[in-house]
C-alpha cells in the first residue's frame, strides 16, 4: 500500500467518524433537544473519544449546525427525486401521496426533521443559517418545479412560482406540526390537499366536488 492508499483509507475512515458522530448527535438531539444533548452523550452514543470529537467540530456550536445539514441532506434526499424533474400537476400529486404515506406510516410522529429544529434553534445566528440555507434548497427544488409547469402549460401564466414554492412549502410544514401533534396524517393531508388546489387554480370545494364525481 503506497502513501496515496494510506492518506485515502485515513480520510474514508475519518469521514465514517465523523459521520458517525454527526448521526448519533442527530439521534440525541430528535429525542432530547439541542439544549438535553451533551457532548459526553453523543461520545458515548458515537463511540468516539473526546480528542476525536473535538478534532471534527470545535465546539458543540459548531456539531448542532452539523446536524442541521445532516438532516437537511435526509430530507433532500427523500423529496429531490420527487422533484427535480417535476414538471406536471400529476407528478406533484406524486408527491404529495409519498409525504402523507410516509407520516402516516408512522401516525405523524416527529414531524419534519428539519421543520422540528426551528423552535429551538432559529434564534440562534449560524443555526438560524443553516436552517435557512437548508430550506432554501428545499424550497428551490419547488420554485424550479412550478417553472416548468408554468412553462408547459399546466400552471397559469401569470403564476408565480417562489411565491407557490412559499406556500406549499408552508402548508407541508405546517401540516407535519399538526399531525405530529395530532398523531394522524389527517391534518397534512388537508392542508397539502388545499395547497395544491390553489396551485392548480381551482378553490377547495371545487376539488372536493370534483372527488365525489
Amino acid at each position: 500500500m503506497d502513501g496515496r492508499d494510506v492518506d485515502h483509507e485515513l480520510t474514508r475512515r475519518g469521514a465514517a467518524t465523523r459521520q458517525r458522530i454527526v448521526e448519533a448527535a442527530a439521534t440525541l438531539v430528535r429525542t432530547h433537544g439541542a439544549a438535553g444533548t451533551g457532548l459526553e452523550a453523543v461520545m458515548s452514543t458515537a463511540g468516539v473519544s473526546k480528542s476525536q470529537l473535538y478534532h471534527y467540530f470545535s465546539d458543540k456550536d459548531a456539531l448542532i449546525t452539523a446536524v442541521i445539514e445532516w438532516q437537511t441532506a435526509c430530507v433532500l434526499a427523500v423529496n429531490e427525486p420527487l422533484l427535480r424533474d417535476l414538471d406536471s400537476l400529476k407528478g406533484l400529486k406524486h408527491w404529495r401521496d409519498v409525504l402523507v404515506d410516509g407520516s402516516a406510516a408512522i401516525d405523524g410522529a416527529g414531524g419534519c426533521p428539519l421543520g422540528s429544529l426551528v423552535g429551538e434553534l432559529a434564534e440562534r445566528p449560524k443555526q438560524r443559517a443553516a436552517l435557512a440555507a437548508g430550506f432554501a434548497r428545499w424550497q428551490g427544488y419547488l420554485r424550479d418545479a412550478f417553472e416548468r409547469m408554468r412553462g408547459n402549460g399546466q400552471l397559469a401564466g401569470t403564476a408565480e412560482p417562489a411565491q407557490l414554492a412559499t406556500a406549499v412549502l408552508a402548508a407541508l410544514q405546517g401540516g407535519l406540526l399538526l399531525a405530529q401533534t395530532a398523531r394522524s396524517s389527517a391534518p397534512l393531508v388537508s392542508a397539502l390537499d388545499m395547497a395544491l388546489a390553489y396551485v392548480g387554480g381551482k378553490r377547495p370545494e371545487q376539488q372536493g366536488r370534483a372527488r365525489m364525481g
